[in-house]
This record gives C-alpha cells, structure tokens and sequence, in this order.
C-alpha cells in the first residue's frame, strides 16, 4: 500500500530528534503567514504523529508538505527536507487558510477542513469546559418560587424524578468525505453537561433517517417520562433546511430525518406522559448552504393565517429548540474540538443554569455568538424555534 503525504510527514518528524522536534515546533509557533497556529495548540503536540496531524488539519494536505520543508530548510535539516521533496515533490502550492467544516451535504469544489485560531476563547484550543456545573442554591430555588411560582414549570424532587434526554451523533457516513471530524468532542461534552443536569442519556452513533425516526419514536414512549419534569432532545449530524442526514445519504440516494417528526412524535398526543412538562430541542446541523453573512432582509408581510380553536390540549405546546444556524445557513465545526454551538452550550450552562432559565441561557448563547470573531464576513447565528413555552424553565442543577 503506497504511503499518503501524511505518512511521509510522521517519517520525517520521527527521524527529527528531540532537539530538532523542538526547534521544528518552535518556528512553527512564530511563523508569521497565515493560517497561524496557537502556542496552546503545539504544546499539546506530543510525538511525531500529533505533529503530522497538526499539520494536515491545519493546512490541508496539499499545504502541509510545503510548509514542512520550509521549516526544514530553515532549523537546517537539510537532508530530510532532500528526502521528504524526494517523496512528496515540492511544486504542491501552500493552501489558503482553510475556512471550516460545514455540517451539510458535500457540494462541488475544494473540501475546507478546519478553522483559523483567532477566536473568543470559548471558540478555540484554549476552551476546556469546566470540572463541574455552578449548582443552585436552595435559598435560590425557594426565592424564585416564592416570588414567581405560578409562572415556572414545576421542578420534581430529585429523590423521586427519573430525567432522560436523547442524544444522537452521527459522525461517520458511508461518504467518507462526509465524516464529521471533531464530533466525538461534542459527543463527549454534551453526554457530560446532560449527566451534570441530571438527566439519563439514551445515546445513539451513526444512525440512518430511519432509525432516527425509530429511535425518536420509541423514546417518546418510555415510561420513565412519567416520574420526569422535563426531557431533552439532542441530534447532532449533518443537515439542510428541514431535515438531519442519515449516514447512508447521498445525492442520488437521500437518506433523511424530518425535523417536524421530532415534535411529532414528542407532542402531546404522541407523548402524553410529557404533557405540560418542557421539552428542550437542540439540534447541531446546517440548514442550508450558504454563509451567514447578510444584514437584513425585508420581505412582504405574510398573509393572516386562519386561527383555529382547541376544546381540549394544544397538540404541540411546551417545546423550546435551539438550532445551531438560521435556515438556509452553514453552521462550523473544528475538526479537533468540535462545534461552536456545543462549546458555547456547555459553557453557558455549566456558568449560568443555576441562576437562569432556559430561554435566557438560549439568549446567552445567541449573544456569545453575535460577539465571537468568526473566520472573517463568515458568520453563524444560532436561532430559537418553535417556542411554545408557557412558563420560565429552571434547571436548579444540583437540587
């Protein structure tokens, strides 16, 4: 089997030495061209194969080669810069900094596989989450209720409660140019913040639209639901407008999750032992292709719609999501550190879920979004969608 340019890079490093490994990561740390890498990221590089990963996440396979051999020449490693030209050639052009991964369908044109480290904090290599969630107080809790009870779904006593939460992540397709790097990290941070909040994950990995149809179904019928307070719903793959990919899907083969089928099967009819009871939605996807970047948009009024009445309970009602983008937009995930929507998830919550409700950590959210520096004119903005909420949601993580 002929070796990749990765391979070849890993021999290289390997044949470096400790102290020429060492010079190699420090120039490598004050290079000056784009895309520049963090102090923080090279030092978690260990061995020859973190330095070769390192160096194809960050300028793409093409780039890295070149890149390899002008550090070379210069901490005078001649000879395996001969050997490496020998094997890789010289003449591949440096890469431009490579932007991001999208979680959508592949499209025509040059993969972008990873992000620039000039971020808000939470945005980076830096970001680690936190040892544990801020618990509530009790004085809190009984503040709160006292002042406002009539208006905060009830919160079941943790000795008789049984709280679940579903979590798909799909991360590998059978495109494997499709996989989604990066998002074992989410994965691991929101089983994590989940657990800290009290709720039982049922978890599921690389799951066709059917089966997460089936999954979604029969976690609505779970029994538990009935000592529950509250439940959340967490998938993670790639996306389009209205619908989450399976890890069969194609172009000529879609293989699709109606996002309406969540609320579908959650609603009050389908799920009776979650009536009244919040339901938090939170699905990390693109929605679309295309970059989130434009100011405003000033449509023609939509028509009056016809209002129906009820006699007995709102199907749908008690529902609050938080997508990762606005329609038709690209939401950005790190191929090392997973998303930016997970990140900012975790760290609002593990900070403020003791003090605040759902729709102002969401609106926490949304504004670490509206402040953090992302990759130039590329915006994402993660957005609210169908809140039916009739009262305040607290956690009152620790109670």
């Amino acid at each position: 089997m002929p070796k990749t340019i990765k391979d070849h890079l890993e021999n290289t490093f390997e044949d470096l030495g400790e102290g020429n490994l060492k010079k190699f990561k420090i120039k490598l740390r004050d290079r000056k061209e784009e895309p520049r890498i963090r102090q923080a990221t090279i030092e978690k590089v260990k061995d020859a194969l973190d330095l070769a990963d390192l160096m194809v996440n960050t300028f793409t396979l093409n780039g890295a080669g070149p890149v390899t051999l002008e550090i070379l020449e210069v901490i005078n490693c001649h000879e395996l810069a001969a050997e490496l030209r020998e094997n890789i050639g010289d003449g591949l052009p440096v890469a431009r900094p490579p932007l991001d991964v999208v979680d959508a369908k592949p499209v025509q044109g040059p993969k972008v596989d990873a992000v620039p480290q000039s971020y808000d904090p939470v945005l980076s290599d830096d970001w680690q989450r936190e040892s544990q969630i801020i618990p509530c107080s009790q004085q809190f809790k009984i503040k709160i209720l006292s002042e406002n009870g009539q208006e905060i779904y009830e919160a079941k006593d943790r000795s008789a409660r049984k709280r679940l939460a579903l979590l798909i992540n799909n991360r590998d397709f059978d495109e494997k140019a499709m996989t989604r790097r990066g998002a074992e990290r989410d994965e691991e941070n929101m089983e994590w913040l989940l657990n800290q909040l009290d709720y039982e994950v049922v978890k599921y990995s690389n799951l066709s639209g059917q089966e997460m149809k089936q999954a979604v179904k029969n976690f609505a019928v779970c029994q538990e639901h009935a000592y529950s307070d509250s439940t959340f719903v967490v998938i993670m793959s790639h996306g389009k407008r209205d619908a989450i990919l399976g890890v069969h899907h194609t172009t000529d083969n879609p293989d699709t999750f109606p996002v309406d089928d969540i609320y579908v099967h959650l609603n009050s009819q389908n799920c009776p032992a979650l009536l009244n009871k919040p339901k938090v939605i939170l699905i990390q996807a693109c929605r679309g292709g295309e970059h989130g970047r434009v100011w405003a948009s000033d449509g023609e009024p939509d028509k009056s719609m016809e209002i129906e009445g009820d006699d007995f309970v709102h199907k749908e009602k008690d529902f609050i999501s938080l997508m990762s983008c606005t329609p038709d937009t690209k939401s950005y995930r790190h191929v090392q550190n997973g998303t930016f929507y997970v990140q900012l998830i975790v760290d609002v919550f593990t900070k403020h879920a003791h003090e605040d409700h759902i729709e102002e950590l969401f609106r926490k959210v949304i504004r670490r979004f509206d402040n953090a520096d992302m990759i130039g004119s590329y915006r994402q903005m993660a957005c609210k969608d169908r809140a039916t909420l009739a009262k305040l949601f607290y956690l009152f993580p620790g109670l």
